[in-house]
């Protein structure tokens, strides 16, 4: 049977009314060009009432600590970043390494929107309408050889445009990692905008990998490296603090993160005084991705 997502998050409890309509000229558009049908989604989200997020709220309230450890700082700093000519470099145990323009990757490839709950480490959330392809496309494109078992990803470092990285503030590159098995889920996706628009430079211009059912640092900006390779790569967090931050690092309102619980969240857009959320297994993907996970200790490998 194939593989198909009912979406149960609506545009409307997204977006304000303007960009609700904006949107529903983007949708034409695509129906014209005869891509509607994928607009619908591939995998089942889960149901419930979620506050609205609007453009501004996702493009300024994140974590790029390239940028600055403030939550506004990628806003405020990112507009440097160069993403001009930018390429990705794809190598290791794939049939066609080299380093492909942004064009070369994604000719092609179907782009889709897709309502994802983004859910931090910090324990707080967002809902986000991304667009994008399926990171399994892009691979398929570069041909993965067998016996590669894990994706690492590395960003963009650019110290000239970049104050985080002249204060050193975490190691440079930022890296993260994918089990293969992960990458190719269908809801994995490599981004190139949000709300039908060009990414944001600080959300992660030109392209960032979107890994819906883990904590956002997962869910790796302005991607120059992707490697197909056998053994577990190393990711930037998890270097840091493994006891805090696990190779996994999927969402899981039953193991707390040693300083905070996760079990609820907080909701960003949702005002000061707004009542937290309880957090979804899975961060509300369970049905779709548990089975990845068949017979793991998720305490363990969290």
């Amino acid at each position: 049977m194939a593989y198909r997502w009912k979406n149960t998050l609506t545009q409307a409890e997204v977006t304000p009314e303007p960009i609700w309509l904006n949107r529903r000229q983007i949708i034409a558009g695509l129906t014209a060009a005869g891509m509607a049908g994928a607009v619908a989604g591939r995998a089942q989200a889960a149901t419930g009432e979620l506050e609205p997020n609007s453009f501004e709220d996702i493009a300024s309230y994140n974590n790029y600590y390239e940028f600055g450890t403030g939550k506004n700082d990628p806003a405020a700093n990112a507009g440097a970043l160069d993403t001009s000519d930018w390429k990705i470099e794809i190598d290791g145990m794939v049939d066609r390494p080299g380093s492909y323009s942004l064009n070369d990757l994604t000719e092609g490839l179907t782009e889709e929107e897709r309502i994802y709950r983004f859910r931090c480490v910090e324990a707080w959330s967002m809902v986000v309408p991304w667009n994008g392809f399926e990171l399994a496309d892009l691979l398929a494109k570069a041909g993965v050889q067998e016996g590669a078992r894990y994706v690492a990803f590395e960003t963009v470092v650019q110290p000239e445009n970049m104050p985080g990285v002249k204060r050193n503030v975490i190691p440079f590159p930022y890296v993260e990692g994918l089990r293969l098995d992960e990458a190719l889920h269908p809801l994995t996706l490599m981004a190139t905008g949000i709300y039908g628009k060009p990414m944001p430079n600080q959300n992660g211009a030109p392209i960032r990998l979107v890994v819906p059912w883990k904590y956002g640092f997962k869910s790796i900006k302005s991607i120059v490296r992707i490697s197909l390779v056998t053994d577990e790569p190393p990711t930037t967090w998890n270097k840091l603090n493994a006891r805090e931050y696990g190779f996994y690092s999927n969402v899981n309102p039953q193991v707390s993160h040693p300083r905070w619980s996760q079990a609820s969240e907080r909701v960003i857009g949702g005002g000061l005084f707004a009542k937290r959320q309880d957090t979804l297994m899975f961060n509300g993907y369970e049905e779709d991705v548990a089975a990845l996970y068949d017979g793991m200790d998720l305490a363990k490998n969290y």
